[in-house]
């Protein structure tokens, strides 16, 4: 969900900062405006990391609130999402140290027969924490690279600005991520 679909006098990143100074200034439905915006973003990164949809809604929700309570610390020259980002960034790090194995209740309870087959299943997660895996071998830049453009949806311009970098760099950075995450499946499946 974009800032511009959300609200409809919502539409640039001036529309943006005027939001963020009314939140600076304790004004809670603007703070609402920008959640509004952005949750959605913030927990497709959060999820990617987590795999776990109740997690992930969890850390989001102390994203948000993370957010709240330290509003006045945010700079107004940056882009208020890179900000939500290394908050969550943070929240998923903090959430893997302290984290307690569990099982699911999806894993005990018998699956009913409308599902996917189990093979199916089965194909789709083992790909899927086969990249995952994958990931996790990158560079915590090159991740957080590959996380912004293919998770979250950036452009490599908007990536660049969050970053402090050049977008040169960026394609950089990522034509590397890539070519390391094809040699580490290509390894796998060998």
């Amino acid at each position: 969900m974009d800032i511009a679909t959300v609200r409809p006098f919502v539409r640039a990143a001036d529309d943006e900062s005027s939001l963020v100074r009314q939140a600076r200034a304790g004004n809670s439905e603007a703070f609402a405006q920008l959640y509004d915006a952005y949750m959605e973003r913030v927990y497709r990164y959060v999820y990617f990391r987590v795999s776990d949809r109740q997690t992930a809604e969890d850390i989001t929700s102390q994203v948000f609130l993370r957010a709240w309570e330290h509003i006045r610390k945010y700079r107004l020259d940056g882009s208020f999402l890179a900000w939500l980002y290394t908050i969550a960034r943070n929240a998923v790090i903090d959430n893997y140290r302290t984290r307690k194995p569990l099982v699911a209740l999806d894993d005990v309870v018998p699956v009913p027969a409308d599902t996917p087959a189990p093979q199916e299943v089965a194909e789709l997660r083992f790909d899927s924490e086969a990249l995952r895996g994958a990931i996790r071998y990158l560079t915590d830049e090159q991740q957080h690279v590959i996380t912004l453009k293919f998770i979250a949806g950036y452009s490599t311009d908007e990536i660049a600005r969050a970053l402090r970098k050049r977008p040169g760099a960026i394609r950089a950075l990522q034509m590397r991520a890539l070519q390391a995450l094809a040699r580490h499946l290509e390894n796998d499946e060998e």
